[in-house]
């Protein structure tokens, strides 16, 4: 497999990666702290073996991903929040129900646009500046903008903020991507990924039933509680940007953490595997952008954001069509999808590391998700319906892993910045038209239940187009340039 090579000033010379064997998730999480691993951290010299390189990436993951890890769950509450919020703010826009789901929908959509003006140039900055800087930079904005909507009374003060959140976010979860091809190669990279990832549906276990209890504080000095929402759940962004700031290493390479013998065999690694790779991969910008696969998997992206966010963004709506009233109880029903997701998600990303099989996976949790969807769009019991919908995220979370290490495994160099951007910003406009579909289809209908058969869909033509994508990227192709 090849993999990224990223260089730039602003990261220290940090961008290579070494090759090593893949390790298991529960590897990830035993402690760093052992004698065998502080007695690699004092040596000069890095004599090989599994378990040392598996020791060495153990303690790599515990110094980088806890960090990763709490910013990405802060960073999905503040993007899927407004859903809590959009149950109190009918009143506050000032709209009539019968157009409500159209104008919600748009404006929870409209992060998304934003996101794809500027996530690209975002990657781009990054890979000059540096990791450290950028991200803590991006976090302070975002959480200013996401304070910043509690003083919104209008339709079109509220597509305005959203849009200003997703240039805010822009570059963040692509920023991530890039960063960890600067540590892990591509065969670790699956269920490191997995890993960060599962931060969006710990955010749905935790963000659920903290932004349902926030909604309480309703009228609580003079705030509701849709602000209230807002403002507490945009702190947390801001505080967090300058422990990024003083914490995460830009690379490898002069951290203090790691010995010189261990960073020359992370440098021989990536070396030898750059040599192997030379000549296969995509290195310059402009080779990606024209890349007839990039723009695949750009598609196959497109249509798992339209199903995973048209689900996330109306969800507490959905579980409030069930008579569910209380706000607390909304977020308690609400993650309960995401607790399943967790636990197969990281299954399906193991699986696929230890296989080293990437479409099927992708494509078989696809075709679950639309299976989910289009039960629970005529399931008119409430807990047969939460079943199918649990079934439902569960197979769209489970893409993610298998799928990015899909998407990296042809791109190096420059390429990596903008591929991963490209890719993850183009498919992230499938989460300006999931939402307003769904809010089209339910005003015209009455229901959301007819909006569940477009989100099944989206998955059934993802799991359909992953399974055109080349096993070998390396072979020529007619139908992908």
């Amino acid at each position: 497999m090849s993999l990224f090579n990223n260089t730039s000033k602003g990261q220290d010379n940090t961008s290579n990666k070494p090759q090593v064997n893949n390790n298991s998730f529960s590897d990830k999480l035993r402690d760093p702290g052992s004698a065998r691993m502080q007695e690699d951290s004092s040596s000069e010299s890095f004599n090989e073996t599994p378990e040392k390189s598996s020791a060495l990436f153990n303690r790599i993951s515990w110094r980088l991903l806890p960090l990763l890890f709490v910013c990405y769950i802060i960073a999905y509450i503040d993007r899927i929040n407004v859903g809590f919020a959009k149950l109190q703010l009918r009143e506050v826009l000032g709209v009539n129900e019968e157009i409500f789901g159209a104008i919600y929908g748009i404006g929870a959509g409209l992060f998304f646009i934003g996101y794809f003006l500027f996530e690209l140039p975002s990657n781009l900055i990054m890979q000059r500046v540096g990791a450290k800087f950028w991200i803590a930079r991006i976090m302070i904005i975002w959480g200013l903008v996401t304070m910043t909507m509690i003083f919104i009374r209008s339709t079109t003060a509220f597509y305005v903020v959203r849009f200003l959140l997703g240039i805010a976010e822009a570059g963040f979860f692509p920023g991530v991507i890039l960063y960890l091809t600067y540590w892990y190669p591509s065969k670790e990279r699956a269920h490191t990924i997995a890993l960060f990832y599962t931060g969006s549906v710990i955010a749905g276990i935790v963000g659920s039933p903290l932004s349902g209890a926030i909604l309480g504080l309703h009228g609580k000095f003079g705030l509701d509680g849709w602000q209230w929402l807002f403002l507490l759940e945009g702190i947390p962004a801001v505080l967090m940007a300058v422990v990024i700031f003083i914490f995460l290493p830009n690379g490898p390479q002069k951290v203090k953490w790691l010995s010189q013998g261990e960073k020359k065999w992370i440098q021989s690694r990536l070396d030898d595997e750059i040599a192997q790779e030379k000549g296969k991969t995509k290195h310059s910008l402009s080779e990606a952008l024209s890349s007839g696969r990039v723009w695949l998997l750009c598609l196959i992206y497109f249509l798992m954001n339209v199903g995973g966010y048209g689900y996330e963004m109306w969800m507490p709506s959905i579980i409030q069509g069930f008579s569910v009233n209380n706000y607390a109880t909304v977020g308690l029903i609400n993650a309960i999808p995401y607790v399943v997701a967790m636990v197969v998600m990281l299954i399906v990303g193991y699986s696929s590391d230890r296989t080293g099989e990437r479409r099927w996976h992708i494509a078989i949790a696809a075709f679950v998700a639309a299976i989910g969807f289009a039960f629970s769009a005529y399931l008119k019991n409430p807990y047969l319906a939460m079943v199918t919908l649990t079934l439902a995220l569960v197979g769209i979370k489970s893409t993610i892993g298998p799928f990015w290490v899909l998407g990296t495994m042809f791109l190096s160099g420059t390429a990596a910045a903008g591929g991963i951007a490209l890719i993850n910003s183009v498919g992230n406009l499938g989460g300006f038209v999931g939402p307003t579909l769904v809010g089209i289809v339910k005003d015209k209908t009455g229901s959301i239940g007819a909006s569940m058969w477009f989100l099944g869909g989206a998955l059934l033509l993802m799991g359909l187009f992953t399974l055109v994508v080349r096993a070998n990227p390396h072979k020529k192709s007619k139908l992908i340039k």
